[in-house]
């Protein structure tokens, strides 16, 4: 069995899936991980993209679906890993050598393990750590309590044993992603922060957009 899903949720994302495709092949470690794309029946070249890239990708699905949590509804059914990451089109990996480091983290069997988020712009330039350039201190012990002060680590940085990982409630247009994260941090006992940051954060997504809604 795979240690490690990395799910991607793709929708119209010809301009940025690349190199999310990219930082996760470049990252090796094939045979420990479990790449999974769900694309939401893009009409632009984003499923072409995806296609030509088939051979290093686990599973791939393109249908319509009800939304980005429903999307990830479904790429959490097709994961097959003891542990899950979503790494959405525009996001990457923080270096070349971070999965090889988040497997050797993992491989101690913690139920969470989570990390700093760096912001890039669109040409991938640090923009600084998440919890430098937003309001949001990432605590060296998390717990669920903790997100009475809102989102404190990006999804795209939290990493969740898959077996303790309800799927995401779709009444939450928004910010079912806070209520999952903290659904998951109620059932752990084993939870740890990564000594180095784990993912890319490319500014101008959905949940950036529509924060003030989200909240």
């Amino acid at each position: 069995m795979p240690k490690l899903s990395i799910i991607t949720i793709t929708y119209q994302a010809e301009a940025y899936i690349e190199r999310t495709l990219k930082s996760v092949f470049e990252q090796g470690c094939a045979e420990q991980i479990d790449y999974v794309v769900v694309d939401g029946a893009s009409k632009d070249r984003t499923v072409e993209i995806i296609e030509a890239n088939k051979s290093q990708i686990q599973s791939f699905i393109s249908e319509k679906d009800k939304g980005i949590y429903d999307a990830m509804n479904k790429g959490m059914k097709l994961a097959k890993g003891d542990y899950i990451l979503f790494l959405n089109a525009g996001d990457t990996f923080a270096s070349a050598t971070t999965l090889k480091f988040l497997l050797d983290e993992l491989a101690k069997n913690p139920d969470v393990l989570y990390g700093e988020a760096v912001f890039v712009n669109n040409d991938g330039q640090s923009l600084g750590l998440r919890s430098e350039v937003t309001p949001h201190r990432l605590p060296d012990h998390l717990s669920w309590q903790d997100f009475k002060y809102g989102m404190l680590v990006c999804h795209q940085a939290f990493i969740a044993k898959r077996s303790i990982a309800p799927l995401f409630d779709l009444q939450y247009k928004l910010s079912s992603d806070i209520d999952w994260e903290i659904q998951v941090l109620k059932k752990s006992s084993n939870i740890v922060k990564s000594g180095a940051p784990i993912c890319n954060y490319l500014m101008g997504g959905a949940s950036v957009q529509n924060l003030q809604r989200s909240w």
